[in-house]
């Protein structure tokens, strides 16, 4: 509390520099075989209240970092990529078009979409994630407007949880379509919902790659094995405490639970005795985050700006919980790791949307994470409708 009253009386300028540095970021460690049981506490709806950025509001970053202001005044700024020429395109759901962010001005590429999120470039196409379908539009670098309609490729189902995440494997030969559920833990589903398909990059070739993956959002490469991470929201209504979010490395044929059982074997008492065979085949995820977080995006950190520690890290973006009765996440946690692998726990990297979890006031949710060539990270923020840069200038 007394960190966020200093901060406060300190103020800041709009757009400007808007952080402080700090050593008070905490280290979180969830363990499967620690889970409460369902129902320990009521099932909160405690939904957070977005309010305008206040007077002297900053966030806080470990010292030698920095936060500012990259964009500003945009729509409902969700998933980014950085362009071959440096261009970092954005889309914005709410205004259904693809914004291009270069020099301080924005430029519209594209509009009339349905509700898009998902971005990938690849051999002059621009693929984008509708809510009811993958579309590609031509691209050329340094582009500011499309010359053609969307071209649909590959028709998903709508409704639900309706964003859908896009990569391409390293060598471009296959793309990868996350899809989340149309409920919280109903059965049968489709089940092209609540998993990551893979296809060719015609959009041929449809398989199911990996499912029981609740709401699965962001994707990235681990820059050591090559493996496919995603960042998966979870159920609702068990309690404050579960189910945890999660990342986790992703594998064809691998089952994650959903909605039958979580983070392993643990049965969900509302599906309880459906399906024993899939309860038995759960995986266990790599890396539980708080439940209720909403971890949407993630990046691994392959920049050269950032201290030698952050190497191969993974960045998550936690939009903010809605389902607990003490508000969690609201903010950017750094996963260490090692060979591959989480070494152990994560840690606020950076804070301050929330200044209290008690109440409903937040000025941010950030969404989206890019580390730009320079090596510096963009996360973009659909709350604050702005995106911000993070940069490091301190000792190495």
């Amino acid at each position: 509390i007394g960190l966020i009253a200093l901060l406060l009386a300190l103020g800041c300028a709009r757009d400007a520099v808007v952080h402080a540095q700090t050593t008070s970021l905490h280290h979180y460690d969830i363990r499967a075989d620690q889970l409460p049981s369902p129902f320990a506490t009521g099932s909160a709806v405690n939904p957070p209240r977005v309010v305008s950025q206040p007077g002297g509001a900053r966030l806080q970053v470990p010292p030698g970092f920095s936060v500012s202001v990259y964009a500003s005044g945009l729509d409902d700024p969700r998933h980014m990529i950085q362009a071959p020429n440096g261009d970092v395109m954005v889309s914005e759901p709410g205004a259904g078009k693809i914004t291009i962010l270069r020099n301080g001005k924005t430029y519209t590429f594209a509009r009339g979409l349905n509700d898009p999120y998902g971005l990938a470039i690849l051999d002059g196409w621009l693929y984008i994630g509708d809510e009811d379908a993958v579309v590609r539009l031509p691209y050329t670098p340094g582009a500011t407007r499309a010359t053609s309609e969307p071209q649909r490729i590959v028709p998903l189902p709508p409704g639900g949880h309706s964003t859908r995440g896009i990569v391409f494997n390293r060598n471009g030969t296959k793309m990868y379509v996350s899809v989340g559920s149309a409920s919280n833990v109903s059965a049968g589903e489709p089940a092209e919902r609540a998993a990551i398909l893979e296809l060719n990059p015609d959009g041929t070739g449809k398989r199911i790659f990996a499912s029981g993956l609740r709401n699965p959002i962001g994707m990235d490469w681990e820059p050591i094995t090559g493996a496919l991470w995603t960042a998966v929201n979870e159920r609702d209504g068990l309690g404050d405490e579960l189910v945890p979010d999660y990342i986790t490395d992703v594998h064809a044929g691998a089952f994650y639970g959903w909605p039958y059982a979580y983070i392993g074997q643990h049965e969900d008492p509302r599906r309880r005795g459906e399906r024993r065979d899939l309860v038995a085949r759960t995986i266990v995820p790599a890396l539980l985050i708080q439940s209720h977080s909403a971890p949407l995006g993630i990046a691994f950190y392959e920049g050269n700006m950032f201290p030698a520690e952050y190497r191969s890290c993974a960045f998550v973006a936690l939009h903010g919980s809605w389902n607990r009765s003490r508000r969690t996440g609201y903010k950017i946690i750094r996963v260490p790791f090692r060979n591959g692998r989480p070494s152990g726990g994560y840690d606020d990297f950076v804070v301050g949307w929330m200044p209290d979890e008690q109440s409903r006031a937040v000025w941010g949710r950030p969404v989206d994470l890019l580390v730009l060539r320079d090596g510096s990270l963009l996360i973009s923020d659909d709350g604050g409708e702005k995106v911000w840069r993070v940069t490091y200038s301190g000792a190495r």
